[in-house]
């Protein structure tokens, strides 16, 4: 989930989940909550692709954000596009004050929620898209140079529509399962979910006794969305489960040694669960 700063009112990004929906309940739309120009896309509308034009707005606590500077560490892209950490009003004034200040120069008496990521044009200081998926995809088809040396093809044409699918596959049965698995009221839901999250993680761990990466023998944007997903697993749902459930969600051992594995590559150099950082102590990995 995206994250969201205090604000006077607005609606939330996701509905509070029903404790026995299979998917997230999405929140209908409600404008101008959500943004959702593009880069490169039409021309027309302003929002080209130009060095050093645009400014990421980010948090440390929000694993969308994770996606996204991990992709822009992969890309190269830190030294052109610009990134500003938000906290809480109150911890990052001039921060939030700026983001504030964009989204109410994009959309006239804004007084919706302020939403990070945020990908916002040095230009005009409006908030061109807080749609993560979007982002993501401009990141990596419009403002990277896909021929240079070192960085790797993110979202290779051929392999769109199986990373967009991984993606909601991750969302849906991983994080949204182990939120269920851990705090829905009824056991009858919390089982379902927990089933749920056990299938998804184990056609995800055999998927990796075949090929090194998510999709196959090239890094690509799934594994960034599934190195995060299994991060978040580790550090925010499992702690939630009983601890018999907490066993068998751990017993996925390709799954474990990828996160550790791409955690010594340094776009995926950030903090690992504790349990991970044994593991990977244990063997000789380094960690952060």
């Amino acid at each position: 989930m995206s994250e969201t700063f205090p604000v006077s009112s607005g609606p939330a990004a996701l509905l509070e989940p029903d404790p026995c929906s299979p998917r997230p309940r999405i929140a209908p739309p409600a404008p101008p909550h959500r943004f959702r120009s593009r880069i490169g896309v039409d021309l027309a509308g302003g929002f080209y692709p130009v060095p050093h034009r645009y400014r990421l707005y980010l948090s440390a606590s929000c694993p969308l954000s994770l996606r996204v500077s991990i992709t822009l560490d992969l890309l190269g892209l830190r030294d052109t596009v610009a990134t500003t950490l938000v906290g809480l009003p109150d911890d990052t004034p001039e921060a939030y004050a700026a983001l504030r200040g964009a989204y109410e120069a994009t959309w006239h008496r804004y007084s919706g929620p302020v939403d990070v990521p945020a990908l916002c044009d040095g230009w005009t200081g409006r908030v061109v898209s807080n749609h993560t998926p979007d982002i993501l995809r401009d990141l990596a088809g419009h403002l990277s140079d896909g021929s240079a040396a070192g960085h790797p093809r993110l979202r290779p044409a051929a392999l769109a529509t199986d990373i967009d699918v991984l993606r909601d596959l991750l969302d849906a049965d991983v994080i949204h399962a182990a939120r269920q698995a851990g705090t829905a009221g009824e056991a009858e839901c919390r089982d379902a979910a927990l089933e749920r999250l056990l299938t998804a993680l184990g056609r995800l761990d055999r998927g990796l006794t075949a090929a090194p990466y998510a999709l196959g023998e090239e890094l690509t944007a799934a594994d960034v969305d599934l190195w995060v997903a299994l991060v978040q697993l580790d550090t925010e749902h499992r702690p939630l489960l009983d601890a018999d459930a907490a066993d068998r969600v751990s017993r996925h051992g390709q799954l474990r040694a990828y996160v550790r594995r791409l955690h010594a590559h340094p776009a995926f150099h950030t903090t690992l669960p504790e349990a991970l950082q044994d593991e990977a102590s244990r063997e000789g990995v380094e960690v952060s």
